[in-house]
């Protein structure tokens, strides 16, 4: 049997059925606002692209809580970027959010708590499972209250526990982070974020599956 692929930013009808939803409709960023200048983001060929510097985040307006979030991208050569995820305070994504680390490590041997794929200073990957720069990655993130986990490329790379992380810039092996407030006391509802780290970034078949929480 055959299995059903949608095309890019499209739903399958299974996805539909699943409860699966489009965030980005592959001709505009309707739904999307900027945290600084609006035209530093494009649609370029079905994809949303950075294009300058000065565009701060891009960002859902509609805030998730549980949910199973899968996002398409690809790198220009030493781009270095981010997803963010319940991201609770416009003002301070950094400390606010939770970010999965999109960067440049195609053929690292050893990834760290920057490279891609990475819970950003908190988690490394388990295993180097980006592509070299200029082609697609596949993330996949779930949120399900204090369980995260990130696949990247087919794989599960990731996975932590906020309720580990009581102390601020501080992790639960006693490794410093550079975070203000402590994981386990950060709201678990935000927004989805995009992030302008001054290189070239590409972001397609951005869908999300809003996850019921326990007892709905």
């Amino acid at each position: 049997m055959s299995i059903a692929w949608a095309a890019d930013n499209e739903l399958t009808p299974k996805e539909r059925a699943d409860g699966w939803k489009l965030l980005f409709d592959g001709k505009t960023l309707n739904g999307w606002k900027a945290t600084g200048n609006p035209a530093s983001w494009a649609v370029e060929d079905g994809a949303i692209a950075w294009v300058s510097r000065g565009g701060g985040y891009l960002y859902t307006e509609e805030q998730f809580d549980d949910f199973v979030l899968s996002i398409d991208y690809k790198i220009a050569p030493r781009t270095n970027s981010g997803i963010f995820f319940r991201w609770s305070d416009l003002r301070d994504p950094v400390n606010t959010g939770i970010e999965v680390q999109v960067l440049d490590s195609h053929g690292k041997e050893k990834p760290s708590k920057h490279d891609d794929g990475a819970i950003y200073d908190i988690i490394a990957p388990r295993k180097n499972m980006s592509k070299p720069a200029g082609e697609w990655n596949r993330v996949v993130i779930t949120c399900k209250d204090n369980l995260i986990t990130v696949e990247l490329n087919g794989e599960r790379i990731g996975e932590m526990d906020l309720n580990q992380w009581t102390e601020a810039g501080k992790n639960p092996d006693g490794t410093r982070n550079k975070f203000r407030y402590a994981y386990k006391d950060l709201p678990r509802r935000g927004h989805i974020g995009l992030q302008d780290h001054g290189g070239r970034v590409w972001f397609k078949n951005i869908k999300i599956k809003p996850l019921k929480k326990h007892g709905q």
